[in-house]
């Protein structure tokens, strides 16, 4: 349920049938405000609640802005850009010929001068065309190992979302996380093979992951603090 109270603050409303008693607010990164709520929680209630909350609700809101602030990019000479955890220099030159207009050479990224006006569109197709190589043969040497198959591997552009798996065992994953290191890119991959065995996020999912990924709450932080800076 989608709606705008007194507080003039869109927010969506999920409401559970479970023995759920009290009202809980998150503020997405990406800005959306979601109130968990009783199922019978009149309206008035849930109002009364963000306007406890609006002077929190707005901070947030701010803090999200300038966090996706972060990873907006111009595309100029000297902008950094990750890959696989490393920060690499952008130079605006000739990067090989009208067949190469982007590539990474020599601990930077050159992006051919005749083709500037693409750079976002080229950075986009060399990240995904990377992460379907590297994260693909990544699931399949974890999914042996673990011996969670997964019926299906697919690279997205989800902006806000890292990984997922459906209830049929397919998983997704965004081409984002080729931006990381392999530490956290093994997170993610982990994280959703798991799903697999544990479809939702209950004390034996995380104690399975645990004993997979010893220090995965140091993975999920990392991705929490510094996961804006990875778009553009």
């Amino acid at each position: 349920m989608d709606g705008r109270g007194m507080t003039d603050l869109h927010y969506h409303v999920i409401r559970s049938r479970k023995r759920r008693r009290t009202l809980s607010l998150q503020v997405k990164e990406d800005g959306r405000i979601v109130i968990h709520a009783p199922f019978l929680a009149p309206e008035r209630e849930i109002e009364n609640f963000l306007r406890r909350n609006h002077s929190w609700i707005i901070k947030k809101l701010e803090e999200s802005k300038r966090s996706i602030g972060k990873g907006e990019k111009e595309f100029l000479a000297g902008e950094r850009f990750f890959f696989l955890g490393e920060a690499y220099p952008l130079e605006i030159g000739d990067a090989g010929g009208k067949e190469i207009p982007l590539r990474l050479s020599f601990g930077r990224f050159i992006l051919g001068k005749d083709h500037v006006e693409k750079a976002r569109e080229l950075f986009m197709g060399w990240y995904r065309k990377e992460a379907e190589e590297k994260l693909v043969e990544r699931v399949r040497y974890y999914s042996n190992k673990l011996q969670l198959f997964p019926k299906d591997i697919r690279i997205t552009s989800a902006k806000y979302r890292w990984g997922s798996c459906s209830t049929d065992d397919r998983l997704s994953f965004s081409w984002r996380i080729i931006m990381t290191s392999f530490k956290i890119i093994d997170y993610v991959l982990i994280h959703e093979l798991v799903h697999i065995q544990e479809k939702n996020h209950s004390r034996r999912f995380w104690t399975c992951l645990g004993s997979i990924i010893p220090d995965y709450r140091d993975c999920r932080r990392w991705l929490k603090e510094n996961g804006s800076s990875l778009w553009f």
